[in-house]
């Protein structure tokens, strides 16, 4: 079904893998596509509850395969945007969809990869990999929502100072500017183990807590929506059982089809 990436389930964990080593995982026309229709196809799976983003080889994803791609000045307005569009929904599936995902960054995460990595809700990074917003280097502006998400993850100063240089975040700064979770020299089953404790808590709590930490409303609006997801939340078997494991002194047992 997919050219350019690889998607697999197990344990209730999709596994979306960027699959062009050769390019450092630098994404075509093609690769984009194939990631928004895994994406969608992972959160209308009921099986899937956590999402994984990596990159094979010894990369992430390095941006835009300028060598697979037609010239961007020779387009036409239109047809960069819906483009650009494209690369975007990415990015807005990742930070709007119900499940939860972490990016096990590799290698390089560059460009719009970059911002693949910062969509997700967590990141895990290998020692020598770095992440870098480095469209000022060539003449360009973070045009895939990095502009937006780095700032709110690691605040305005800090953030413009990647943004206006171009300058790498390396593993030790993204873990230390509270960006990365963790760094581990085999990140994908660092992704894993993180992606399964979150598998081990309710489900409709985990999503909807995702939902209400990426609101950027005003504080009133979001202390209505905490009432409405909260209210969800007790109408949940999934409560139920963890209120009734937290008195008994045992550990829940959802009722999962993939347990």
């Amino acid at each position: 079904m997919y050219e350019d990436i690889r998607y697999e389930t197990e344990d209730g964990i999709a596994t979306v893998t960027i699959d062009r080593p050769d390019a450092y995982d630098a994404f075509t026309h093609r690769t984009i596509r194939e990631l928004n229709a895994a994406l969608a196809e992972s959160e209308a799976d009921d099986g899937v509850d956590a999402l994984i983003l990596t990159g094979a080889g010894d990369g992430f994803c390095a941006g835009a395969d300028v060598t697979e791609m037609p010239d961007w000045g020779d387009m036409g307005r239109d047809e960069y945007a819906r483009f650009l569009r494209d690369v975007q929904s990415v990015v807005r599936q990742l930070r709007t969809n119900a499940v939860p995902s972490v990016a096990a960054v590799g290698g390089p995460a560059i460009g719009a990869g970059c911002d693949f990595a910062l969509a997700c809700d967590a990141r895990v990074i290998a020692p020598d990999a770095f992440l870098r917003e480095g469209f000022v280097r060539v003449g360009l502006v973070p045009g895939d929502g990095g502009a937006w998400l780095l700032p709110r993850l690691i605040g305005e100063s800090k953030a413009k100072e990647y943004l206006l240089t171009g300058d790498d975040i390396t593993a030790e700064d993204a873990v230390d500017l509270g960006l990365a979770v963790e760094r581990s020299a085999t990140p994908l089953a660092a992704a894993r183990e993180f992606a399964g404790r979150l598998l081990d808590r309710p489900r409709v709590a985990v999503r909807r807590t995702k939902e209400l930490a990426n609101h950027d409303g005003p504080f009133d609006e979001h202390c209505e929506l905490a009432i409405e997801h909260q209210w969800a939340c007790v109408r949940d078997p999934e409560h139920e059982e963890a209120v009734a494991a937290f008195r008994e002194e045992r550990d829940p047992q959802f009722d999962r089809e993939y347990r």
